[in-house]
């Protein structure tokens, strides 16, 4: 005998979503087109028809826009859909009594049942539909914790993918490719030195449609397309089936902030998975198509495309914005979120007739929110449309991926010529793009890599992108990598090109942790992480997009390089300064900034040939002063020191040198007992002051 029909009254138009309190559960759904609409309430997360049908009153259930009705009795876990009726494609919305819609607002998703074909098609897709889940977590215990608040300054991101970090068998943990096996890796996490992980999208996304390539199964692996904002994604939950995904996630959290790691999310507002006009058709496109997304004023049966994926959500249209600031304060106030990463967020400064705005509405309520006040907020300042806003994005707490540092330094190393100072500008905190107004230098995500493109030791290994795994004859990925094989493509047993990849990678490393700003890297970067070459990975839910833990064994000397770098940042205050540099001493002897060339205070700004940058660095308070040296030359040169008065050089780091040389152990740092240093060809060196015997 089936679950009995549960009584229902009228329920209250807000919060949108669906909220448990002690006698059941209100749900709320905004659709200002809609004529009529029903909740349907599934008994098991395999029923193939719901056990009851609330068919909600336009009179009783609706106020102004938003539909409503509270369900007595009901407990979570419970899984439920929406049926919304109203106008077809000819008037810019997509009503379809037949397709079953999962709530905006919903903490979870049942994906078991789900079959994507079946809601790209005409006909009734109720026995294979996506369906929301009220899920348990409310009472959950935190044990005392809060974000931790870093300054951004303090921040060192490391960007990884959940289920990438720990799915191959070689991690070794009992729940691979979870939130829990994040948590079994939090060890090598800390020993690695790092103060943020920047997790690759976690919103709940649909991975269940393939395609076999070379025998490989092809999936939406990396998730930049969304089912359910509210939602931790079901595929990173090892109980899913019990509603425990809020559990979970915030497992997570509570045990990265006791490890003092800070959890910063990438979010994807710019789009959904629903896709084009051919669907699927699961969620807002059904719910009120013309106020959620871009149509073509034109054929409102088809979508402007500003994200590049399909659809473009209208994130200025109030309902939107709404939906957008709530969701992130979800994620904050509820989970315990540290900050975001908004995924080409130059769509949110779109207006709804799409011209980019100056003072767009949704990213200043993110900026002004009370709740996301002391939360990072981390803009990728572009789009697929045209829209580039690298320096110039909306707000003032708003960071930004520096795309500028990345192929300035990705073309320096490889040894371009005249760039200097351009160099400079990206290695001080790129005043050029932020200072004017009012900015710093924490602005600026400066990065090498990232999930888009070649990893670290491919970016140094390859000439082009060999992305055939994908299936799409190499056409994906961007053909613009700034990279160099260092004299073979690809795999190689040359002892000598092996040797120069390693002195690159160590090269690039150094670099972006001597830089002014906050530093970011991609997961395995850290001890030489190859994609074979295949710089767009978003498909490659296998040993290509997956971190191999063999590695840091096998690497153990890059690996090393890095956890010694990351800890020569945190003890050198003038590295993590949050303010631009002056040209004033911070110490009383040295000034905060000199520049150099190979010659003392001669930088080589106008020599189209210049391959070489050095710089003195005033050490904060009583710490040590730093010189930096940075030859890109294929020869060795000769670099004269500046005089400390009181004091002498040693040497910190040199990636030239072997390791167990290339970065010294703190407080026995070789003596330089030389006016001049001979920086080896294609090297970064660090010398530290000391006070005079």
């Amino acid at each position: 005998m089936g679950r009995p029909p549960c009584p229902v009254e009228r329920g209250s138009s807000h919060p949108l979503g669906a909220h448990p309190d002690a006698g059941g559960i209100n749900f709320a759904v905004f659709s200002e087109h809609a004529v009529a609409m029903q909740l349907l309430l599934f008994e098991r997360h395999d029923s193939p028809a719901p056990y009851q049908i609330v068919t909600l009153d336009p009179e009783d259930n609706r106020t102004f826009a938003v539909w409503h009705v509270r369900v007595r009795g009901l407990r979570a876990p419970v899984i439920y859909g929406i049926r919304a009726f109203g106008p077809g494609p000819g008037a810019g919305l997509r009503y379809d009594p037949d397709k079953v819609l999962v709530d905006p607002y919903a903490r979870g998703l049942d994906r078991r049942l789900w079959d994507r074909a079946s809601a790209c098609r005409p006909g009734d897709n109720v026995a294979t539909s996506l369906r929301s889940v009220v899920v348990d977590g409310d009472d959950y215990d935190w044990a005392g914790d809060e974000p931790l608040r870093r300054p951004m300054e303090e921040l060192v991101i490391y960007e990884m993918h959940v289920g990438g970090f720990t799915r191959s068998p070689s991690s070794q943990v009992r729940h691979p490719g979870t939130f829990a096996g994040v948590v079994e890796k939090i060890p090598y996490l800390r020993s690695l030195g790092v103060t943020a992980v920047e997790l690759m999208p976690v919103c709940d996304f649909d991975d269940s449609e393939a395609r076999i390539v070379d025998g490989r199964r092809l999936t939406n692996y990396w998730g930049y397309s969304t089912a359910a904002f509210f939602a931790p994604h079901a595929g990173y939950c090892v109980s899913p089936e019990h509603g425990a995904h809020l559990v979970e996630f915030r497992d997570m959290v509570r045990a990265l902030h006791s490890a003092g790691i800070e959890v910063i999310l990438d979010v994807v507002f710019n789009h959904t998975d629903e896709g084009n006009h051919l669907g699927p058709l699961f969620s807002f496109a059904g719910l009120d198509n013309a106020n959620y997304y871009y149509v073509d004023p034109a054929d409102p049966r088809y979508y402007y495309d500003y994200s590049g994926c399909g659809n473009t959500l209208m994130a200025n249209h109030p309902i939107v914005t709404k939906m957008i600031v709530e969701c992130l304060e979800f994620w904050a106030r509820d989970m315990h979120v540290d900050g975001f990463r908004f995924d080409e967020a130059a769509v949110l400064t779109r207006g709804v007739d799409g011209a980019v705005l100056d003072e767009p509405p949704v990213v200043w309520q993110i900026e002004l929110s009370e709740v996301l006040a002391d939360r990072k907020i981390i803009a990728e300042a572009w789009d697929a449309a045209g829209a580039y806003e690298v320096g110039r994005y909306p707000g003032y707490r708003w960071a930004e991926w520096n795309g500028r540092y990345r192929d300035t330094m990705r073309r320096f190393v490889r040894g371009e010529p005249g760039i200097t100072g351009d160099v400079a500008a990206r290695f001080a905190g790129s005043a050029d793009l932020y200072q004017s107004r009012g900015h710093r230098p924490t602005n600026s995500i400066n990065f090498v890599t990232c999930h888009d493109g070649f990893t670290l030791a491919d970016l140094v290994s390859y000439d082009g992108k060999h992305n055939e795994a994908n299936g799409e004859g190499n056409r994906d990925g961007s053909d613009d990598n700034i990279s160099w094989n260092c004299g073979a493509e690809g795999p190689t047993d040359d002892p000598a090109i092996r040797a120069l990849r390693l002195r690159q990678t160590k090269n690039l490393a150094g670099l972006l942790l001597l830089s002014r700003g906050v530093p970011m890297f991609l997961a395995g970067d850290e001890f030489g992480r190859s994609q074979q070459g295949n710089n767009n990975a978003y498909c490659q839910d296998n040993e290509i997009g997956w971190l191999d833990w063999s590695l840091p064994e096998t690497n153990a000397e890059l690996l090393r390089f890095w956890q010694r770098m990351i800890e020569f940042r945190r003890t050198h205050r003038v590295l993590r300064q949050p303010a631009f540099f002056t040209g004033r001493s911070a110490n009383g002897r040295t000034a905060d900034l000199t520049w150099h060339g190979t010659q003392l205070s001669s930088p080589d700004w106008g020599d189209p040939e210049a391959r070489t940058l050095a710089c003195t660095l005033g050490g904060v308070g009583d710490d040590p002063d730093l010189h930096i040296i940075a030859n890109m030359y294929w020869a060795p040169l000769d670099f004269q020191l500046p005089a400390v008065p009181g004091h002498s050089w040693a040497r910190a780091v040199d990636t030239s040198l072997p390791t167990g040389s290339d970065i010294a152990d703190p407080g026995i740092e070789p003596a330089v007992l030389t006016a001049t240093y001979t920086a080896q060809e294609r090297s970064v060196i660090v010398l530290v002051s000391r006070p005079s015997s």
